[in-house]
């Protein structure tokens, strides 16, 4: 009799089918937790303490390779409507090849950023060089189903296929790019409304980059400059100037553009820090860690195909098409 219950007792074995369907009920457990975790990793890391202590992490050499990232913009993007293109008429390999350069310089910024969401948010194993976690929630939520006290060694192998394939591994690798990739537009963007805005405040003209504001900010000093030396005094000299304008020398304008093109270029690492709570106020820093973890999952589940896409970089370089135009049309003028 306790024979015929110890045999009553023993788990049945699992047959493939099963333990599959155990890994897909597993991946939907974790991609939902996933999802339960990006409120409060959103508060954490992007509200104004929080982000200002991720930029701590940009002091050092990511003052160069922040706006370095800026100029490599433009090629980013060509990579990436060259990839749509590939796929369109059915190079799918080459696109492929072409989405996985990696376009923008790795900064210490987006280092910590990727660490945190690999552990933070994701929680999967991660090793970038100087540190290492092996937390694995998503092989957790596999070995947690009691029907696999059985048949542990098939569904071992299914875990590790599905947190080890390289395949997704190169596809979470190109995602957490991307979103990383995102804050250099984000820092662009940024730079050029405070741009605007000190145009629109100081000299009451639209000046959507430094292109435009810096000439705008040349005639300015010159004239203040020539009204505080007007031999019959600056009373008479702001009345004569108002008539008479001053033209600004090219060694002036130069000097003036160039010098806000390297304080905007310096400030680009840590433009993240105004940029960060604004868009964790307006939910997007919430809306697209959704996405990223929506893509993901399809990853996991062997329907890939959606991409990440961050439209940052358009917004940016809209900024600086009005900015060209607006110094064309100063010249032209």
């Amino acid at each position: 009799m306790e024979q015929f219950g110890e045999m009553a007792a023993k788990p049945r074995p699992l047959d493939a089918g099963e333990a599959e369907a155990i890994v897909d009920a597993a991946i939907e457990r974790y991609i939902k937790s996933r999802h339960d975790r990006v409120g409060a990793f959103v508060d954490e890391t992007y509200s104004f303490a929080g982000s200002l202590r991720l930029h701590r992490q940009a002091v050092g050499w990511d003052i160069l390779r922040a706006p370095a990232n800026v100029a490599l913009a433009v090629p980013y993007l060509a990579s990436r409507l060259g990839a749509r293109g590939l796929k369109r008429i059915g190079s799918a390999r080459a696109a492929r090849w072409l989405e996985a350069r990696r376009i923008f310089l790795e900064t210490d910024l987006g280092r910590e950023l990727t660490w945190r969401l690999h552990t933070r948010l994701l929680e999967l194993p991660y090793d970038d060089g100087r540190r290492r976690s092996d937390r694995d929630a998503l092989a957790e939520m596999m070995l947690a189903d009691p029907r696999l006290v059985s048949a542990f060694a098939h569904v071992a192998g299914l875990v590790e296929r599905h947190r080890a394939d390289p395949e997704v591994r190169r596809r979470l690798t190109e995602l957490l790019a991307n979103y990383t990739g995102s804050r250099t537009a984000a820092a662009e963007v940024v730079n050029n409304l405070l741009l605007a805005g000190t145009g629109a405040t100081v000299l009451k003209e639209l000046t959507p980059g430094a292109l435009s504001l810096g000439p705008a900010l040349a005639a300015a000093i010159a004239h203040q400059t020539a009204v505080a030396g007007f031999p019959l005094g600056a009373g008479l000299g702001g009345l004569w100037y108002s008539v008479f304008t001053v033209a600004p020398s090219a060694a002036l304008v130069a000097g003036v553009t160039g010098g806000l093109m390297v304080v905007a270029a310096a400030t680009t690492a840590f433009a993240g820090i105004i940029s960060d709570p604004l868009l964790r106020r307006v939910g997007l820093h919430r809306r697209r860690l959704h996405r990223l973890v929506d893509v993901f999952g399809d990853e996991l589940r062997g329907k890939g195909g959606r991409d990440f896409a961050v439209r940052d970089h358009y917004v940016a370089r809209i900024f600086d098409l009005a900015d060209l135009l607006r110094a064309a049309y100063r010249i032209a003028r």
